[in-house]
């Protein structure tokens, strides 16, 4: 769905729009509205906004978007633009909606167990605010740093520690939302149960900024999660090493982090910082794990891990209870997309990062049709890093974004790897979302019937088609 412009918008006053905005807020210097345009994804459109509004209250939201329906224009959502999808990216005429500056804590609740804070808080900052109150909120997706819980929320961010304690949407209570007409709800519940209605709240989880524009997110938290040994296996191969992960998960183990590098990853994690990484392997897994919150229970996961890897072809396992060689471990696997991004500037300047998530009993297949694709396609060289006890990888290929031809390549392996997903019974997205990016393939995941109800919601929530447009939707 796209909206229906019924005036040119460079031909609308915006002074009305200015006026009802808190002071400052509405920006229309070119330079500023171009710098706000875009995420960090590759391939995707980038129309030309007409403003910015820095929103720094719901009454700012309300204002941009009352605005904006009475005039048909589209809105862009946005939050600090980590995303790698595209879908925090300009459309032609529209008005960028950022809520990056709306980034209070704004209570903790040690009784309900509850954090109420706006969107634009940053998810580490808050991990930081939390601490001093014994408690946690455990996503933590790579960009914990520099992402915002509002952006987490809108693409039901992920992260490292998943495997154990769940994705963002396994701790949203409540979201108060802005819908495209400018009214305000609050949906999902104010207490630890609740059904009375519909689960409203979910409809939002992951939507993209597609239905409406949370301002308000109400969290549940846990006690602070106990810190973690450490374990490290090596492996001759990706897919020795995905066959691990699917039969240490098969024990019932429950690790607090499992993660998958391969060789190159660890190779290009060496030449961007001083992690002294093994080299020559084929392949790394990262598990930590704290149990019961006991020491015993811990080693003796570890343990299991270890006769596991061993029994799959595993040349080395090794673990620690040293704190450090977990923080200087975790920071590695942490530094994966900088690093990589160092090594696309001086390989021809092209990666894109895929984020594709199978079932774990499919990942030994999903690492032997990855490799045929490598084979296939001798242009570009893939890596792989990801969250394998969740299934969740992230092939990276890298190309010539200077050779139209090396670039064709590498967009033709990028769906090779998606439809290797789909065959497996897996998902094209278990994190980063659809935008721009991966819009033509939602088409070939969802069937028809969830493609009506998909159209059915965004109509009855957005029926002027005025919020996102162009992206998630615009092919079903």
């Amino acid at each position: 769905m796209t909206a229906e412009l019924l005036h040119p918008t460079a031909h609308v006053d915006l002074d009305p729009l200015a006026a009802a905005l808190s002071p400052g807020a509405l920006v229309t210097e070119p330079d500023v509205v171009a710098a706000h345009s875009k995420d960090w994804a590759l391939f995707c459109e980038v129309g030309a906004a007409r403003a910015l509004v820095r929103a720094t209250t719901v009454e700012d939201v309300q204002a941009t978007l009352r605005f904006a329906s009475e005039h048909r224009i589209p809105v862009v959502p946005q939050g600090t633009r980590t995303g790698l999808s595209g879908a925090a990216n300009a459309t032609d005429g529209a008005l960028l909606l950022s809520v990056s500056k709306m980034d209070r804590v704004l209570e903790v609740n040690t009784v309900e167990m509850t954090c109420t804070v706006e969107p634009g808080i940053v998810n580490q900052d808050l991990k930081r605010h939390l601490a001093d109150f014994d408690l946690a909120y455990p996503p933590d997706p790579g960009s914990v740093a520099i992402s915002s819980i509002g952006g987490n929320v809108a693409t039901n961010a992920g992260g490292l520690c998943c495997v154990k304690y769940g994705v963002t949407r396994d701790y949203v209570r409540s979201l108060t939302v802005v819908l495209a007409d400018g009214r305000v709800t609050t949906v999902g519940r104010p207490t630890a149960k609740g059904v009375a209605g519909f689960e409203l709240a979910g409809l939002f989880i992951g939507s993209e900024g597609s239905l409406g524009v949370i301002v308000g997110i109400t969290l549940d938290l846990i006690p602070r999660i106990p810190d973690p040994l450490t374990a490290v296996g090596l492996f001759p191969d990706v897919v020795s090493a995905s066959g691990a992960v699917c039969d240490f998960m098969a024990t019932g183990a429950r690790p607090s982090l499992l993660e998958f590098l391969d060789g190159r990853t660890l190779e290009i994690l060496n030449a961007y910082g001083d992690f002294g990484l093994p080299e020559g392997a084929g392949a790394m897994l990262l598990v930590q794990s704290n149990g019961d919150g006991s020491q015993e229970a811990a080693v003796r996961e570890l343990e299991r891990f270890t006769e596991v890897a061993n029994a799959c072809g595993a040349s080395e396992v090794m673990f620690s209870d040293d704190p450090a060689d977990s923080e200087l471990l975790v920071a590695a696997r942490r530094a994966v997309a900088p690093a990589m991004e160092k090594y696309a500037s001086t390989h021809g300047g092209g990666e894109l990062v895929d984020d594709v998530c199978v079932p774990r009993g499919r990942l030994r297949e999903f690492f032997a049709r990855l490799v045929e694709i490598e084979a296939e396609h001798p242009e570009i060289t893939i890596c792989t890093c990801g969250h394998a006890g969740d299934g969740n990888m992230h092939p990276s290929i890298f190309f010539d974004a200077g050779d139209p031809e090396s670039t064709r390549i590498a967009q033709e392996a990028f769906g090779e790897i998606m439809a290797a997903g789909l065959e497996l019974g897996g998902t094209i997205t278990g994190e980063h979302g659809v935008g721009y990016l991966k819009r033509d393939w939602l088409a070939r995941e969802l069937d028809p019937v969830s493609k009506e109800i998909h159209l059915g919601i965004k109509r009855a929530l957005d029926p002027l088609g005025i919020l996102n447009p162009g992206k998630m939707l615009a092919s079903l």
